[in-house]
């Protein structure tokens, strides 16, 4: 009985080419339908997913499969998203990435993961807080900004 692993070719939208084992791919149900479907017998191009980005979700992908879902490595699965989010702090390019490249691949754990570290970058911060912390220009003329506060006064609280 061979103990050899199949191989996937996943191919960034840079062209960039990597190989992976299908067992750590397959946490993309993406990528799992691609498998199902035959269809990943050839490259499967990532076109929204750039090489850096593609790197640093394999690299998850192979420890988090490292890591079972078993009750006693829970405080590992723990330790390898605190690490991630750490990496992720101050590289909004990375973390928005990330999140991009989790939501096309369908990799929902790493995905609420991501999506909940800028949540609670957020939170308790003033609109004009937000907008600097993420680089987001205010394109509402202070009229326009007093109105949208008017109708969602429920959101300001």
């Amino acid at each position: 009985m061979s103990t050899e692993k199949k191989m996937l070719i996943l191919k960034s939208s840079d062209g960039q080419e990597f190989e992976v084992e299908e067992e750590v791919a397959v946490q993309a149900q993406t990528i799992k339908n691609m498998v199902v479907d035959g269809c990943a017998d050839s490259a499967i191009p990532l076109p929204v997913v750039s090489s850096k980005i593609l790197a640093k979700v394999i690299e998850y992908w192979k420890k988090r499969a490292n890591v079972t879902a078993d009750f006693n490595n829970q405080h590992e699965l723990k330790e390898l998203n605190e690490e991630l989010l750490k990496e992720v702090e101050d590289d909004l390019e990375m973390l928005f990435g990330l999140i991009l490249a989790a939501n096309y691949l369908e990799t929902k754990q790493l995905l609420d993961l991501l999506c909940e570290k800028v949540a609670n970058m957020m939170k308790g911060k003033s609109p004009e807080e937000i907008r600097k912390k993420f680089g987001i220009r205010n394109d509402y003329t202070p009229e326009e900004e007093e109105e949208v506060r008017r109708e969602n006064a429920w959101a300001f609280e």
